[in-house]
């Protein structure tokens, strides 16, 4: 089966859900794995996986773990 057909009949499947409950889980799963960003050497990221990234920079900000402006244009100068 192609892509274009699976998408079909999964979109017949969802115009014959009677449950709002059942459209809640099949969108916040489309929440998830869609890609709704790219990283700076051009691979894709999930809604999740982009989540985790500003998590762990977050904690990495918290722990003083980054370079300042000045301690950056210190270091390109000595490039």
């Amino acid at each position: 089966m192609d892509l274009k057909t699976a998408k079909l009949e999964v979109i017949q499947k969802i115009m014959h859900i009677s449950t709002e409950s059942l459209l809640e889980k099949i969108d916040n799963l489309l929440e998830e794995e869609l890609i709704v960003a790219y990283t700076s050497g051009g691979s894709p990221l999930t809604k999740r996986e982009y989540n985790l990234r500003l998590e762990k920079a977050e904690k990495q900000i918290s722990s003083g773990e980054f370079l300042s402006q000045e301690d950056l244009e210190k270091e390109i100068e000595n490039w």
